[in-house]
């Protein structure tokens, strides 16, 4: 079943915040806090983290993402990307789901999950997320429609534990009052029909062919002077050059080329150790994909 279908159908004892913005951080963090986040991150997180005045504490992403091992003991809660970790595209294996809800026992304390394109797994099984392990109450989920029906929709949702549903509903009407209803209508009737999972089915196997197409030509024009990172899941990937090259003048020299890509240096709190380099694929065309990493080639 569908994960949208499982969280709107299955009762856990969560209660589900729908709006156009996260607008509880206020909830969780009180100035001073000491918050652990994912470094590399997604910058909207740190920002927001930052105006709440929280104290954020970096903890290195690897291959597996956040490493619960590294989580520093003055932590008071963690943001997590774990279905696909923003930037750098890495799955958390099941053993750090069930280190990480340890954790949180252990320390009393409340894990944020942005199931950050987690409705795109493209080998083996998708993990169940940290919510649906979560037996104590502890995981604020967090989720988005913006990425699977269009952009402009702007319609997020919350679950978040019975004991905290009171206060993010009323920080939710103390922010904007309410969503649009039409919009929020219209999704509820385009989830209960089926149509919403025959589109996301649909968005996977489109999804899977550009991204077989894009390793494809990474392999043939780009191999083996870059590591690729984050083609298990999402809609991106991260290049690693295997020799140094700024990163500013890589991104210059390809919009010559007519190509765009992203530097990922401005998601690190701390100095990246090597340039990275974020291709986005979900909204491109397979011949447009292999151009690109043609011309990116060049720029290698």
């Amino acid at each position: 079943m569908d994960k949208v279908d499982r969280h709107y159908r299955r009762d856990c004892g969560t209660r589900i915040v729908a709006g156009r913005d996260y607008a509880g951080t206020h909830v969780l963090v009180e100035r001073g806090y000491r918050v652990a986040i994912e470094d590399p991150q997604y910058n909207g997180t740190r920002e927001v983290l930052r105006a709440a005045g929280a104290r954020l504490l970096p903890v290195p992403v690897d291959r597996d993402g956040l490493n619960p091992a590294k989580l520093p003991d003055q932590a008071s809660l963690v943001f997590v990307t774990s279905s696909h970790q923003f930037p750098t595209g890495a799955i958390l294996p099941l053993a750090r789901r069930l280190e990480l809800l340890k954790w949180a026992r252990r320390k009393n304390s409340i894990i944020v999950e942005n199931d950050h394109d987690g409705e795109f797994h493209y080998e083996g099984r998708p993990l169940e997320s940290l919510q649906g392990l979560d037996t104590e109450g502890r995981i604020v989920y967090l989720g988005t429609f913006s990425r699977t029906v269009f952009p402009a929709l702007r319609i997020g949702y919350l679950i978040v534990p019975k004991s905290l549903a009171r206060a993010f509903i009323a920080s939710k009407w103390l922010n904007d009052l309410h969503s649009a209803t039409l919009e929020q209508e219209t999704l509820a009737e385009f989830i209960n029909s089926g149509m919403y999972e025959r589109h996301l089915r649909r968005l996977r196997r489109r999804n899977a062919t550009r991204r077989d197409a894009l390793l494809e030509a990474i392999k043939k024009y780009l191999e083996p002077r870059v590591e690729v990172t984050g083609d298990g899941s999402g809609a991106h990937v991260v290049l690693w050059p295997l020799r140094q090259i700024a990163e500013d003048f890589a991104i210059g020299q390809a919009a010559m080329q007519g190509g765009g890509i992203y530097g990922i240096s401005h998601c690190f709190l701390k100095r990246p150790s090597r340039p990275g380099f974020i291709l986005g694929y979900w909204r491109m065309s397979e011949e447009e994909i292999r151009e690109g990493i043609r011309l990116l080639g060049e720029v290698f």
